[in-house]
C-alpha cells in the first residue's frame, strides 16, 4: 500500500474534477435544508471555503474530514470525491446479512422500509440508544 505522502503527491499531479464533490455537497445541503454559510460555520469552516469548493477548488484533506463529520458521512467518501487517498482509519467494514442473526436482519429491513432518510436515521439512532442502555447495565 502506498504511503499517505505518496498518495497526496499522486493526487496533486492528477487533474481534479470538482463536479462530483460539488454535487454531493449540494445534495447533502439540500437534504438538511441549509445554506453554504450555515454548513460552513457549523462544520468549522467558513462559507467562503464551501463556495470555493463548490466552484471547483480541491479542498484540503482536513476540510474533507470536517465536512464529512458535519454531514455525518464516512470521510473517505469526500476524500475520494476530492481525489485524495482514502485513509485506513475511516475504512469501516459493514456487517453483511449472512453474518447477522435473523432478528437483526428483520430489524434492519424494517428500518430500510422507512422512506424518509432523516426519519430512518433517527429511528436507527433510537434503536442504537436502546441497545446501549440495555447492555450497559
Amino acid at each position: 500500500m502506498e504511503s499517505l505522502a505518496a498518495g497526496r503527491r499522486r493526487a496533486r499531479a492528477k487533474t481534479f474534477n470538482p463536479k462530483p464533490l460539488a454535487a454531493r455537497i449540494d445534495q447533502l445541503m439540500n437534504e438538511k435544508n441549509i445554506s453554504m454559510r450555515k454548513s460552513g460555520v457549523e462544520s468549522g469552516l467558513d462559507h467562503e471555503t464551501i463556495r470555493r469548493i463548490k466552484n471547483g477548488d480541491r479542498p484540503d484533506m482536513t476540510y474533507c474530514i470536517l465536512l464529512a463529520d458535519y454531514f455525518d458521512i464516512n470521510p473517505n467518501e469526500f476524500l475520494q470525491l476530492a481525489d485524495w487517498p482514502i485513509l485506513k482509519a475511516f475504512d469501516i467494514q459493514r456487517a453483511s446479512a449472512e453474518n447477522l442473526p435473523p432478528e437483526a436482519v428483520d430489524v434492519a429491513l424494517d428500518i430500510a422500509k422507512i422512506p424518509d432518510p432523516g426519519t430512518r436515521k433517527e429511528v436507527a439512532k433510537a434503536v442504537r440508544t436502546l441497545l446501549k442502555k440495555y447492555f450497559s447495565k
